[in-house]
């Protein structure tokens, strides 16, 4: 019982890790240009979980001032502008990474990364 209490108190970060490892698996296991920036955005959520759990605080509150409370357990704000930032930058590469994959099918026909290296590495050996 007291295994599964420390994984019911953990899961935030477990999940964090969970997608974390998802997302690496992707970017590392598949060739295809697509799938590996869905990969990095998947990673990229696993780090803003991990972040907003570090946040979080039981029975902890906003960080307003509220007179009826005096003495209140505040969350702190830090971690959520972090992943406010992090989104935008986030969003950012992605967009310029799809863009780059839309360049690299109109230059190349392809978006698979072994295929690239062949038509790079056979262009190399004709100059």
């Amino acid at each position: 019982m007291m295994i599964l209490q420390k994984i019911i108190d953990n899961i935030n970060y477990i999940g964090a890790i969970a997608l974390f490892v998802i997302g690496l698996r992707i970017v590392v296991m598949h060739s295809n240009l697509i799938k590996r920036i869905m990969g990095i955005n998947i990673m990229g959520t696993g780090v803003f979980l991990f972040f907003i759990a570090i946040g979080n605080v039981t029975g902890g509150v906003p960080p307003i001032i509220n007179p009826n409370n005096p003495d209140p357990v505040y969350i702190n704000p830090l971690p959520s502008v972090l992943i406010l930032t992090g989104i935008v930058v986030v969003v950012s590469i992605t967009v310029y990474s799809l863009s780059l994959v839309i360049r690299i099918y109109e230059t190349y026909h392809t978006i698979d990364q072994k295929e690239l290296s062949k038509i790079i590495s056979e262009g190399k050996d004709e100059h």
